[in-house]
């Protein structure tokens, strides 16, 4: 005979509410950048140390012989800049 488990008990379905996370929002960075702000913003957007960013890019400059040149200028163009104070 099959037990049906009673609510709160291990197993049993509960009436949780769900409550959605904060939207991260990718925006360039405005305090930590050295040249446009993107690797700054991806970073804090990824959760990671802007050095990190940073150095792959310039690894991917090497090899992909400059492709990576006009993806971090497209990145700068279409990537806002976080609103507040300048």
């Amino acid at each position: 005979m099959c037990r049906v488990p009673i609510r709160g008990e291990y197993g049993a379905m509960t009436n949780s509410v769900y409550t959605p996370q904060a939207t991260k929002k990718l925006y360039r960075s405005r305090t930590d950048k050295m040249l446009a702000g993107v690797a700054g913003g991806w970073a804090a957007y990824l959760g990671v140390d802007a050095a990190i960013l940073r150095i792959a890019l310039v690894a991917g400059v090497f090899f992909t012989a400059g492709f990576a040149i006009p993806v971090y200028v497209a990145a700068w163009l279409l990537t806002p800049e976080r609103p507040g104070e300048s």
